[in-house]
């Protein structure tokens, strides 16, 4: 568990992000602000289009043109990013900021080894020899559970199962000793026994190594198995934010309940699932008030006026009125 003193690996601050368009300006995130330190592993929740993705790929200075950063700070172990150019974003993505992506297959050339992307990603980051970076590459692949590295190493992706793809991919994040690590639904592509197993092995890495992990989902499972903190997004903002077990056995945000309510109870025998009536709103039709409010049954007059920002609640924030006494 990372300690409360110690200055945050990730700082993100105020975070808004915008995409210009014949149509106008929409807002993709929103007063994004949120920490994480050496040890530790934030879980980003939300429905697809919440802006967990979107929060990733600023923070790696990924966003596709014409996204831009309209404000807010990035800080990463001390200095600020958000403000770097092309070049210098490029000597820090895989040294300073380990990404695993969704799909092992996107991620891994089909065309070379897996011991040549391993050892061409450690020389280009560490200026290791070709021996050295070689006897990195092996003990990356045993630390991230390949059987036989030293005869593996030389195989191709084609040779791996899924499973094994993903461990490849989380040794390739892991190469140059990363401070940070954005995990974007590495578990998504894989079946439940083999997702175990991963979310095993990157909070075993994560707590060994002391790398800053934030691991975007939309899978409360996995956040629950996996994370420290949690934050849930709704429509580019963040809506709740705490220690994991807060947040899971008493959410105080209508959104938050409503995604743990929709999640069966082990052996329970339910004929409907719960579901969160309606859908997320679009960038460019986000409502006044409390982006949520069209869809949550507890919705006051407040909500649709005023947008609420995140308050304290007990060791974590919430963004709702209904949170400040009495109701909306």
């Amino acid at each position: 568990m990372a300690d409360a003193s110690e200055k945050p690996v990730l700082d993100v601050r105020n975070l808004k992000v915008e995409f210009p368009g014949r149509r106008g300006v929409a807002t993709a995130l929103s007063s994004v602000s949120l920490s994480i330190r050496a040890g530790e592993i934030l879980g980003v929740v939300g429905e697809s289009g919440a802006g967990k993705s979107m929060t990733g790929l600023a923070i790696q200075g990924l966003l596709e043109h014409p996204g831009r950063i309209a404000e807010g700070e990035i800080w990463l172990a001390g200095r600020r990013i958000d403000n770097l150019d092309d070049r210098a974003m490029q000597n820090i993505r895989g040294r300073e900021i380990g990404a695993i992506f969704q799909d092992p297959l996107t991620s891994l050339n089909p065309l070379f080894t897996v011991g040549a992307q391993l050892t061409e990603t450690i020389r280009q980051h560490l200026r290791s020899g070709k021996a050295e970076a070689r006897q990195r590459a092996v003990a990356l692949l045993k630390d991230v559970g390949i059987p036989s590295p030293e005869e593996r190493v030389d195989q191709y992706p084609h040779q791996f199962s899924g499973g094994m793809r993903q461990r490849v991919v989380i040794a390739l994040a892991l190469a140059a000793s990363p401070k940070l690590v954005i995990a974007d639904e590495p578990t998504t592509a894989l079946d439940v026994s083999i997702q175990a197993q991963i979310t095993a092995l990157l909070r075993r890495l994560c707590k060994e190594k002391r790398t800053a992990v934030m691991l975007v989902t939309h899978d409360m499972g996995v956040i629950a198995e996996t994370a420290d903190k949690v934050a849930v997004m709704y429509a580019g903002r963040l809506v709740e934010i705490g220690p994991v077990d807060q947040v899971l056995r008493a959410p105080t945000h209508p959104y938050t309940r409503g995604l743990m309510a929709s999640i069966p109870a082990l052996g329970a025998r339910v004929e409907r699932l719960n579901q969160i009536d309606g859908s997320m709103p679009r960038l460019d039709a986000i409502p006044p008030g409390c982006a949520f409010n069209p869809r949550c049954g507890s919705a006051g007059s407040r909500c649709f006026r005023e947008r609420p920002e995140l308050m304290p609640v007990g060791t974590g924030a919430s963004a709702c009125w209904l949170n400040m006494g009495g109701t909306a």
